[in-house]
C-alpha cells in the first residue's frame, strides 16, 4: 500500500506530533438547516488519497452525539479553508463540481456540510413541488460558525456579472482603456 498522502502538501503541519498518520476532521450529521446535532472534531487515521485530493481515513474517537458516524468507520474528507478537515459524502462529492461556495462572511469556511440539492429542498420545500425548476443561487448558514455562505451554481450567469463585463468594454469615446 502506497502512502503518498504522508507528504501531501494539503496535509502538511496537520498531523498529530506523536501519531504522524492522524489528523483532526470535522464530522457531522449535516448542516444547521438539516440537523440539530452539532458537528464534532475527531481524530482520523489517514488511509489514502485519490487523484482529486479526496482523502480516506478511519475514525479513532467515538462521536458523542452524532448518529451518522461511529468509531472505526471509514470516511472521506477534504481540505477546505480553515483549521480542520471536513468529512464529505459520495453524493456531496458528485455535486460539488457544479457549485461555487463563497467563503462564510464570518469565518471564511468555503464548503457545505450538506449536499446542495438536498439543502435546496430543506430551505425551499415548496418551490419544486410541481414545476421543473432549478436554483442558481441561494444562501445558507455556515456549518462551522453559523455565518452566511452564498452558494452559486457554476453555470449561473448573474446580472451583476453581465453588467460588469459590459462596463469592461471600451466606450466609443475613450481613447485609452
Amino acid at each position: 500500500m502506497t502512502e503518498e498522502w504522508r507528504n501531501h502538501p494539503k496535509l502538511k503541519r496537520r498531523f498529530h506530533a506523536e501519531f504522524p498518520g492522524d489528523v483532526q476532521v470535522i464530522i457531522h450529521d449535516g448542516g444547521p438547516r438539516s440537523t440539530d446535532r452539532s458537528p464534532e472534531v475527531v481524530w482520523v487515521t489517514v488511509t489514502g488519497v485519490d487523484e482529486n485530493d479526496i482523502f480516506t481515513g478511519r475514525v479513532l474517537n467515538q462521536p458523542q452525539q452524532l448518529t451518522s458516524v461511529v468509531q472505526g468507520a471509514e470516511i472521506k474528507f477534504i481540505v477546505p479553508s480553515g483549521e480542520h478537515l471536513l468529512m464529505v459524502t459520495e453524493k456531496y462529492l458528485q455535486e460539488r463540481p457544479d457549485w461555487i461556495v463563497r467563503p462564510c462572511n464570518q469565518c471564511g469556511f468555503d464548503e457545505l456540510f450538506d449536499v446542495p440539492s438536498e439543502l435546496i429542498h430543506v430551505i425551499f420545500p415548496d418551490i419544486y413541488e410541481n414545476e421543473n425548476r432549478s436554483m442558481v443561487m441561494f444562501t445558507s448558514f455556515c456549518g462551522v460558525c453559523g455565518g452566511v455562505q452564498v452558494v452559486q451554481h457554476k453555470d449561473a450567469r448573474l446580472e451583476s456579472q453581465h453588467n460588469d463585463k459590459q462596463e469592461e468594454k471600451k466606450k466609443w469615446w475613450r481613447f485609452w482603456k
